[in-house]
């Protein structure tokens, strides 16, 4: 992976495809190489950026606290790196509040944005769900802290499916080997950003195109956070999957890469 100094840190980031640039910011834990699922449908219309995210994979992994605007910060020395005056911004929870701060510290470089599972300010609930996560992250194995994220993300009927259940079994095993991982710093850092968001009273300048999508059965950012994001910003789209939680994105894969990628085309062009 190619890696650039932005906002005093080093970033790592893959790149495919070629046409507009998408820039995808992934949640919490999570490296870009997460975003394979989705990448591999988009990157046949777009160019897309995976970033690690400050704290996690490849990139720096320096002390926190974390904020969702310094962390919207790299991104925006990310695309000043590589030449992208404008872009469509992704974001999957974590990296959903780091695409609200692009859109608010940086409007000119926000095409649109697709908002995923995401919050404009977070509950006393959600603040010790990532308290908690902080908490557990010094006492677990690295597959068992992967454990209990798969148990926030996912619903019982994902869990229940066989084929599914193949593949959380192999995200315990990655976990495991994973010869990059996370260390309690960064979470904490990271978490701190989680914690700390609040734009609320911000939304309403959001100019750019949104869509505001999730599931229903979401229970570590449950549906009222998506629903409150959306009422807030101007002329943004709300889309709640049937029968699906945080991890929607998974659950509902066809559903939701056909719908961000028409949002995506359809907010493509001058």
């Amino acid at each position: 992976m190619p890696t650039v100094k932005t906002n005093g840190i080093e970033m790592h980031y893959e790149e495919r495809g070629s046409g507009e640039p998408v820039i995808c910011i992934m949640g919490i834990t999570a490296p870009g190489g997460v975003w394979e699922a989705h990448a591999s449908v988009w990157e046949k219309h777009f160019r897309c950026i995976l970033g690690d995210n400050r704290g996690v994979g490849l990139s720096d992994k320096p002390a926190g606290p974390y904020t969702s605007a310094m962390m919207a910060d790299d991104y925006a020395g990310l695309m000043d790196a590589l030449g992208i005056k404008q872009a469509h911004i992704v974001g999957c929870s974590m990296g959903g509040i780091i695409a609200q701060q692009l859109a608010l510290r940086h409007p000119e470089k926000v095409k649109s944005a697709v908002l995923m599972c995401t919050w404009a300010r977070l509950d006393n609930y959600g603040k010790s769900i990532f308290e908690h996560l902080k908490a557990i992250k010094a006492h677990l194995r690295p597959e068992d802290m992967m454990r209990y994220v798969q148990l926030l993300i996912f619903t019982k009927p994902f869990w229940d499916n066989d084929e599914a259940a193949k593949g959380l079994a192999q995200g315990l095993l990655d976990a495991a080997g994973n010869p990059a991982p996370q260390p309690l710093h960064a979470l904490e850092g990271q978490a701190d950003a989680c914690i700390s968001h609040n734009v609320l009273a911000d939304l309403p300048s959001i100019k750019a195109p949104c869509l505001v999508i999730g599931g229903k059965n979401d229970i570590f950012t449950p549906r009222w956070m998506g629903e409150e994001l959306a009422a807030h910003i101007p002329n943004a789209e709300l889309h709640l999957f049937d029968n699906a939680g945080h991890a929607f994105h998974w659950e509902c894969l066809d559903g939701f890469n056909q719908r961000s990628t028409d949002f995506l085309l359809k907010h493509s062009g001058s």
